[in-house]
Parts: structure tokens; C-alpha cells; sequence
């Protein structure tokens, strides 16, 4: 189950990659975040820094946007890409375990510190559970966040229901 790839890194990268757990784990301690509940209370887990899942791919130069894709719940966020590098945390972990379902996993990206939701591009929504894969683009790509306050209320009822 370990050779299982759980998250994808493509696009404008020197060298596409389809990581797994066993890869995730072998990162170094420098990359790992411990805990994420210090960024966000109300989430457990542990994980590795973005950065250090995007080095693995050698990102290209022209590389501007990457586009979050949770193929799974057909959720797509695409956000600025040096904001993202130095805010994202790829959660895989729960204690010695993988994260569960429940917790947004088997991969859950999280943001450390995101603007108020409809309120920046690096918001609470580009906190993307099962997430699946990140495209690297010289342009926005496709980003199914709500645009308007009602979708954006159903879209939070509907996270806390489920």
C-alpha cells in the first residue's frame, strides 16, 4: 500500500512525478511540519512543506500559477504559485497513521496562514482536501471556488455536514 501514488506534481516541471506515502515519509525532518494544529486549531495531522514536494519536480521558470485539483470531489483551486510555495503543507499523516478520509485526506493541502475566505487568493478555500494533484502553469488554470456569497455559504454547509 505504501508504492499506492496519492498525489500527483505535473505541468511545467522538469520532471512530472506520482508520489507516494513511502516518498512523502522519506522527505527530509527540515521539510516536516509536526503538527498543523498550531496554524489552524481545529485541524490535526502532520505533513511536509509544499516546497519541498515542488523541488522534488524541478519547477520550470515560467511556472507562475499551480492549480490544486481534488479529483475526487471534482475541487479545483488555482492560485498564485510563490504565495503558495511558502504557505502550503501537503498533510498526510495522523499520528502513525495516514490522514483519513474525515480529515480531508488521504492528502489535504493546508494553507498556514489564509486570508478570510472571498478575500485574497491565498484563502480558507485553497485548503484543498483529497487533494490529488498540483499543475504548474504559466496562466491561472481551472478554480471551481464559489464566486458569490450564497455559493460560498453552501459550500461550508455542506463541509461541516460532511
Amino acid at each position: 500500500m505504501s508504492d499506492e501514488v496519492v498525489l500527483m506534481i505535473e505541468g511545467l516541471v522538469e520532471a512530472p512525478i506520482r508520489l507516494t506515502f513511502a516518498d512523502l515519509d522519506t522527505l527530509p525532518d527540515a521539510d516536516r511540519v509536526a503538527d498543523v494544529s498550531r496554524f489552524h486549531a481545529s485541524r490535526r495531522g502532520a505533513g511536509v512543506n509544499l516546497e519541498a514536494v515542488l523541488r522534488l519536480a524541478a519547477i520550470r521558470p515560467e511556472a507562475n500559477y499551480a492549480t490544486l485539483h481534488a479529483d475526487r470531489d471534482d475541487f479545483h483551486v488555482s492560485v498564485p504559485l510563490e504565495p503558495l510555495r511558502q504557505q502550503g503543507i501537503v498533510v498526510h499523516r495522523l499520528g502513525e497513521g495516514r490522514l483519513p478520509p474525515e480529515q480531508g485526506g488521504p492528502i489535504r493541502l493546508l494553507i498556514r496562514d489564509p486570508s478570510a475566505c472571498h478575500t485574497g487568493e491565498l484563502d480558507e478555500c485553497a485548503n484543498v482536501k483529497y487533494l490529488s494533484r498540483i499543475e504548474l502553469t504559466s496562466r491561472r488554470g481551472r478554480d471551481t471556488r464559489p464566486t458569490s456569497e450564497a455559493e460560498h455559504a453552501a459550500l461550508h454547509l455542506r463541509e461541516t455536514a460532511g
